[in-house]
């Protein structure tokens, strides 16, 4: 009687332990399905402000407040916008002054907790760049999709689309020298999307349906007079950009990809957000398992892409993505080096390559449209 006893409370531990797993990994894969737009991803370190004078800001010193470039800084009903390191002026050991270049809202006042992010503007075209614009809706398979368009004069439109923890403003970075170049360019809000229909299960698929989204957007531009469309694409924006080159109906009419730091495998960016939430190793697989569970997300959905794809492709990417590796998409690039070119930025965070250096970002852009006018 003992033996069986003890056999039932085992097996009870063992069952028990096995639900604890799974609803960790549940909870733990919830860091990229569930990942707020428009918020920090959780690789994004916490700082502090510790001062604010005319044009300087002061912050906590980390590897993330040293960056070299221009970030949004936001924080609760804060936002701003901060430049360059600034080595000249004195400060403590354990702070970092950057240059204040404004503050759209609130105020950064010292004790504020805030986080870089790649989003420097905040509204509308209009409202933040002064930049004519109209705001249209999509016909998407899941309802109408809002969408911002910004009129010019060739028959080449740009198609814009943001990833992880972003809106449609994160395009925004970009739109006055795709304006300057006359370019007609629609800057796209899928699912889940403030303004866009939920997905049916209320979770990201990390662009694996999503990009049915950018799918009517193409259709949408050819619609209103597009010859062909430029997709741009950041992190999993990226990602559906690459899966509409190959599976799109109107395929033939994309003639360019411009991806910023692609997702290219959905489980290495799974495990590096669910990590960044505190999620112990051992946890990581079951995050995984979990995410595959939820979404029906194909194990390796980007494998076959590079045989597939036929549209010229710029990758800008660069070795201090933590939550996309680099490495994926120097691989991607080294299978059709006649197609796919690859501009490698350094010490910048995922998607905050144009963050890091915007001019040589932007000259870069417009090498690789020029011959797609």
């Amino acid at each position: 009687m003992r033996t069986v006893k003890a056999t039932a409370a085992a097996v009870s531990v063992a069952l028990a332990a096995g639900a604890a797993s799974v609803a960790a990994g549940r909870y733990a894969s919830g860091a990229a399905l569930k990942a707020p737009p428009g918020r920090p991803l959780p690789t994004e370190p916490h700082l502090t402000v510790h001062a604010t004078a005319a044009g300087q800001i002061v912050l906590t010193r980390s590897l993330a407040s040293l960056r070299p470039g221009t970030y949004g800084l936001v924080g609760d009903g804060t936002h701003a916008v901060v430049g360059p390191v600034q080595d000249g002026t004195p400060h403590p050991a354990d702070t970092v002054v950057r240059r204040l270049e404004r503050v759209t809202h609130g105020t950064p006042r010292p004790g504020t907790k805030v986080w870089l992010t790649p989003q420097v503007h905040v509204g509308t075209p209009a409202g933040a760049l002064g930049i004519d614009h109209s705001d249209v809706r999509i016909h998407g398979e899941l309802g109408s999709l809002p969408a911002w368009f910004v009129p010019g004069v060739r028959d080449t439109w740009i198609i814009t689309v943001h990833g992880l923890g972003a809106t449609r403003e994160h395009p925004l970075n970009v739109l006055e020298p795709l304006h300057r170049h006359r370019f007609p360019v629609l800057d796209l809000a899928y699912r889940g999307d403030p303004g866009a229909p939920r997905s049916p299960d209320g979770l990201s698929h990390l662009g694996e349906t999503e990009w049915r989204d950018l799918d009517a957007a193409i259709h949408h531009a050819v619609h209103q007079g597009a010859r062909q469309v430029v997709l741009i694409g950041w992190s999993t924006g990226a990602t559906m950009a690459l899966r509409a080159a190959v599976h799109s109906g109107l395929r033939n009419r994309i003639a360019g990809l411009v991806l910023d730091s692609p997702v290219l495998s959905w489980q290495t960016t799974l495990r590096a957000l669910a990590a960044a939430r505190h999620t112990p190793g051992a946890l990581l697989p079951l995050a995984v398992r979990a995410a595959q569970g939820r979404t029906g997300l194909s194990p390796d959905p980007g494998a076959p892409v590079s045989d597939r794809l036929a549209a010229p492709t710029l990758i800008i990417h660069g070795p201090d993505d933590t939550v996309a590796p680099w490495d994926l998409s120097r691989r991607l690039a080294a299978t059709r080096p006649n197609l796919i070119a690859m501009h490698t930025v350094r010490r910048a965070p995922h998607a905050a390559m144009w963050n890091a250096d915007p001019e040589t970002y932007e000259e870069v852009l417009r090498r690789f449209l020029v011959p797609l006018m």
